[in-house]
């Protein structure tokens, strides 16, 4: 019985290992051209400035407008990812519902260690900047590949 309580927590621990050590993999990985600027400026995303905000030293003053800034990109981005799937080219969504579901996470993440750590909700807010980068790159380079 303990043994079995063992390995089911053992076995927890490291799915979310490889599931946190994976997201991080594909926000870290560049395309060979950035096409997330045009997809930024047609849809007046905010992560950007978002991003420039989190190194300014009073950052954390208006932290509950940089989160529901970027809660708000991620709506329009996720939207146009699921309904432009006639632009799909040669990818696969797994990668982006995996990246949606580590959206949420640090989402929920900023909240709780807004209170105990503000390093923590900070590193929490540029992961979510980078997930939406991932996005608007996905979508520029599927609108890239269809006008050339």
């Amino acid at each position: 019985m303990i043994s079995s309580i063992f390995i089911l927590v053992f076995s927890a621990i490291l799915f979310v290992y490889w599931f946190r050590y994976t997201c991080v993999l594909m926000l870290q990985s560049k395309t060979a051209q950035d096409y997330s600027a045009r997809v930024v400026e047609a849809n007046q995303l905010s992560y950007p400035s978002v991003e420039f905000r989190l190194s300014e030293a009073d950052w954390d003053r208006d932290l509950g407008e940089l989160v529901s800034s970027l809660k708000r990109d991620y709506r329009l981005l996720s939207y146009l990812l699921k309904h432009a799937a006639g632009l799909e080219v040669g990818g696969s969504t797994l990668e982006q519902r995996m990246l949606m579901i580590d959206f949420r996470i640090m989402q929920s993440w900023c909240k709780a260690s807004r209170y105990f750590s503000p390093a923590l909700s900070r590193a929490a807010l540029r992961e979510m900047a980078q997930v939406l980068h991932n996005f608007a790159n996905t979508m520029g380079e599927r609108v890239a590949c269809t006008t050339d």
